[in-house]
């Protein structure tokens, strides 16, 4: 008896091992996909290469678990039938490299105390999982210190930090907000703009056909205008912001070399460096004034963020706005009354989820949530504007 139960238990736990094992193993094969792909579109090489040594650990994950799975007899799955999600696959392209990280390191982190921390029940199972484990919290790090998040070393840290805070009080450096999917945001403000300019206007004339056509041209022209001059005006503010906090540091290097030293060492000492090593790295920068701007630019301003090209972005804007802004008043074109304003609500609002749908590649949040949530948004706009336009209704 006391055999026959001792069998079911090893049974169970090998089931509940292979389980593991297989989830694991399938998680590892998408991990790696995701950062040959961040690798791909990286542009620093520093970075590019600590997201390829991440993608070749996360293979040698697979490994380790491929061999446990012979060990326990079971056929290693084809690693063809582990697809990521096409929504995956469009974020990997398009998100904000930084941000799907962060995304990514979080998950990871849930995965770690879901699949790699709780015991399977065999032995030989847990110490493979708790060696992929300790390795992803290497992962961690790595993309922490890569994002410039400072990593503690030491009982030191602390006051390391607080004199680094010291003196970057002094300094004080502006930050331009760039375009993340200027053809999405575009489409979004035009689209919601016109729509309600639509509805508004539907509401005040009975929707005739000529008034809610020429109020909606309008509105789009006007819309998409305004999005490319606000487009060209963003990026030249985001090139001068970048000159001009180069040209500040450039001015404190100048000014102020002792204390910029110390600061960078400061910088280099939360990396895990010793106060030696890192006065030493500072001494020999400071041999090479471009070397040592460079290095403070990057280690206190995280690099800079560059505009682009203005005329880009006026034209991504302008196209993306007029676009979005021009889809209430396609049904005008044809139809009015009642008629043309149902079918333009009703397309409108599609073209609400589209676009929120579209954002979450750059928000990394739900497409169907954030689909939803444009889609009220769209509902709340529309359905504000026409009644308000009922309220001031006018006699045609």
């Amino acid at each position: 008896m006391t055999s026959d139960l001792d069998r079911t238990s090893k049974t169970v736990h090998s089931s509940e091992a292979v389980r593991r094992l297989l989830a694991a193993w399938r998680g590892e094969i998408e991990a790696r996909f995701v950062y040959d792909q961040l690798a791909r579109r990286e542009r620093d090489p520093r970075r590019a290469e600590i997201l390829r040594r991440i993608a070749a650990g996360e293979a040698t994950h697979r490994a380790r678990i491929e061999a446990r799975l012979q060990e326990l007899g079971v056929p290693i799955p084809d690693p063809a039938t582990v697809r990521p999600s096409p929504w995956l696959r469009l974020q990997t392209r398009l998100a904000p490299i930084d941000r799907l990280l962060r995304a990514r390191e979080a998950a990871e982190d849930d995965e770690v105390l879901t699949r790699y921390g709780r015991p399977t029940g065999d032995p030989q199972t847990d110490a493979v999982l708790h060696e992929i484990r300790r390795d992803e919290r290497s992962h961690a790090l790595a993309v922490n210190d890569m994002l410039g998040a400072p990593a503690a070393t030491d009982a030191d840290t602390s006051d390391v930090q607080s004199r680094l805070d010291r003196l970057l009080q002094r300094e004080t450096h502006r930050t331009g907000s760039g375009w993340v999917s200027d053809a999405i945001y575009g489409a979004n403000d035009g689209l919601a703009a016109v729509f309600g300019i639509v509805a508004g206007v539907s509401g005040a004339t009975g929707a005739t056909e000529r008034s809610v056509l020429t109020a909606g041209l309008a509105g789009a022209v006007a819309s998409a205008l305004s999005m490319g001059v606000g487009a060209w005006l963003a990026a030249r503010s985001t090139s001068e912001i970048a000159e001009a906090n180069i040209a500040q540091e450039r001015q404190e290097l100048e000014e102020h070399p002792a204390e910029e030293k110390e600061e960078l060492s400061l910088f280099y000492q939360l990396k895990g460096l010793t106060k030696g090593e890192a006065d030493d790295l500072v001494s020999k920068l400071a041999r090479n004034p471009a070397a040592m701007l460079n290095a403070l630019v990057a280690e206190e301003l995280g690099g800079t963020e560059q505009g682009g090209n203005p005329w880009m972005a006026a034209i991504a804007g302008l196209l993306s706005t007029g676009i979005g802004a021009i889809i209430p008043v396609i049904p005008f074109f044809f139809v009015g009354g009642t008629t043309g304003l149902a079918i333009a609500f009703a397309v409108s609002l599609v073209a609400h989820f589209a676009v929120g749908a579209a954002k979450s590649l750059f928000t990394l949040r739900s497409w169907w949530s954030s689909g939803l949530e444009m889609t009220v948004a769209g509902v709340i706009v529309g359905g504000g504007t026409y009644l308000l336009g009922l309220v001031f209704k006018v006699s045609t």
